[in-house]
């Protein structure tokens, strides 16, 4: 009798092969994982303390949603196949809109219910997702993905530069306090002031503003220029792992040089522990508001159409088809893994593209590799000291790999885009063009939406929601709505090979 052969999907390894191949894996996302907490954390003015929380948080919940994915819990959770799970990078806007508004704890526990909540609904929606396969072709995907990357370029920017652009100037104090002395002297010698009137009191030019000195300061922005040309030294020259981990090789060569300039400290990382447990609910009990919860639901729509096609094309490149129930359990990994998320300080996940490319890169099939990944991860996320080192990387090291890490997510955008048929179909053309549009509204005039009323305003200051919302309507007036499968899977391989 022949012996059953064992899918190369479910071949264990040696422990020291799984441990190396988990750990490649775990290299290859750090960079990606670790930026959503910096920047939804500093972006709440919380703590270093409490980013660094931020940031062992996310490591732990990436390992465990990992587990539950890749090795499956009951029949309903877990696609069963090789891959690493992380903070998706498309609920950082809407995220980062919820911060402004409302910094601080407070505003923590605002995001971590909407995102709790929108687990909640994904892990029911979950089953519809593949039917709704058919409003999110590649000229959608594509373009939802190069307006996240376009998005996120600003904080790039802002990393690079020592913040956002308001930082750039303050106002001039003791000249705006001898302007307005001298225009109520003014307004008291005005004929209006001897009939009895008050006179109004005007100034006589504009507010004097003071530029910023650490705002653009030339040795920071030397220092980010110097990361972004070691990892293009790497992309170029390196092959094979050392150029996939270009971006995390780069952070660390400029935090080298940082600190050999003086400029990162390690006090924090001093104080911190050798091990702590990641404890849910560190903020307090979230609030829930039901127009943050259905903006973080309509982004957990996106990321799951985006699961979907990584998931058929995952199935594709290991040979291990997958089915309807499948499917529906490995999405609804991606609703338990926000779900999971809200509750234990951190943001929303999905499959990690980067990941998946490295599967058919690197030949590997075995979804235990990506379990030690999990593992791994785990026990990152109880090192605080791991954590405070990551939270003391200064900004402008981490600006360099920024504008690496965003301008990669649009590149892979519009590689998506390339797949779309533009010369048989001159409507995709109007659907991406009027798309990125709606989805610049906010980056080019962020109070556009100050007359609207406030309780949309996490709706309409999200310009990769104004993209999904106008590409998938659009798409629907001028194409209908067919499906697509094989032109999903070609896309997703697309996105992956980066």
């Amino acid at each position: 009798m022949a012996e059953h052969k064992v899918h190369p999907v479910d071949e264990k390894m040696p422990t020291g092969r799984l441990a190396a191949l988990g750990l490649q894996h775990v290299l290859v996302m750090y960079a990606g994982a670790i930026a959503v907490p910096l920047i939804v954390g500093r972006a709440l003015k919380l703590t270093p303390e409490q980013v660094a929380m931020l940031i062992s948080a996310d490591l732990f919940c990436c390992g465990l949603v990992t587990l539950i994915q890749s090795l499956g819990v009951t029949r309903w959770f877990g696609i069963r196949l090789p891959v690493m799970m992380g903070v998706t990078f498309a609920a950082v806007g809407p995220m980062v809109a919820f911060a402004n508004a409302m910094p601080g704890v407070d505003g923590a526990r605002a995001i971590f219910g909407a995102i709790i909540g929108a687990g909640i609904l994904s892990m029911l929606i979950a089953p519809l997702v593949s039917k709704l396969l058919r409003f999110f072709p590649p000229v959608v995907t594509g373009t939802i993905i190069a307006i996240i990357g376009i998005s996120l370029m600003r904080v790039g920017v802002g990393w690079a530069t020592g913040g956002p652009a308001p930082m750039a100037q303050s106002v001039d104090v003791p000249k705006l306090v001898a302007m307005v002395d001298a225009a109520k002297a003014t307004a008291a010698a005005a004929p209006a002031a001897a009939s009895g009137s008050a006179a109004a009191i005007k100034l006589p030019g504009p507010i004097p503003m003071v530029d910023n000195p650490a705002y653009g300061a030339l040795d920071n922005l030397a220092i980010a220029a110097a990361v972004l040309v070691f990892i293009l030294l790497l992309v170029k020259y390196a092959r094979g792992f050392v150029a996939n981990i270009s971006v995390l090789l780069g952070i660390v060569a400029g935090c080298v040089v940082a600190a050999g300039l003086g400029k990162m400290g390690f006090d924090k990382v001093a104080k911190a522990g050798w091990f702590d447990v990641v404890t849910p609910l560190a903020f307090g009990m979230p609030t829930f508001d039901p127009v943050m919860i259905l903006t973080m639901t309509l982004v957990m729509l996106v990321v799951m159409i985006e699961s979907t096609g990584m998931f058929l094309a995952l199935s594709d490149i290991t040979g291990r088809k997958i089915d309807q129930p499948a499917l529906a359990a490995g999405l609804r990994t991606d609703g338990l893994g926000t779900l999971l998320g809200g509750l234990f300080n951190t943001f929303p996940y999905t499959s990690f593209s980067q990941n998946v490319g490295l599967v058919g890169v690197t030949g590997v099939k075995s979804r235990w590799v990506c379990v030690a990944g999990g593992l791994i991860m785990i026990v990152l996320g109880m090192l605080p000291k791991m954590a405070a080192l990551v939270e003391s990387i200064p900004s402008f090291v981490l600006g360099g790999a920024g504008l690496v890490m965003f301008g990669m997510v649009a590149a892979t955008g519009i590689r998506i885009l390339s797949t779309v048929d533009f010369k048989g179909n001159r409507h995709n053309l109007y659907i991406v063009a009027l798309s990125i549009g709606f989805g610049l509204v906010p980056l080019v005039a962020p109070r556009w939406s100050q007359q609207m009323p406030h309780s949309l305003h996490p709706l309409l200051e999200s310009g990769i929601l104004l993209t999904s919302l106008a590409a998938v309507a659009l798409n629907i007036f001028f194409n209908g709505a067919r499906e697509d499968r094989a032109g999903t899977v070609a896309a997703a391989k697309v996105a992956e090979a980066h």
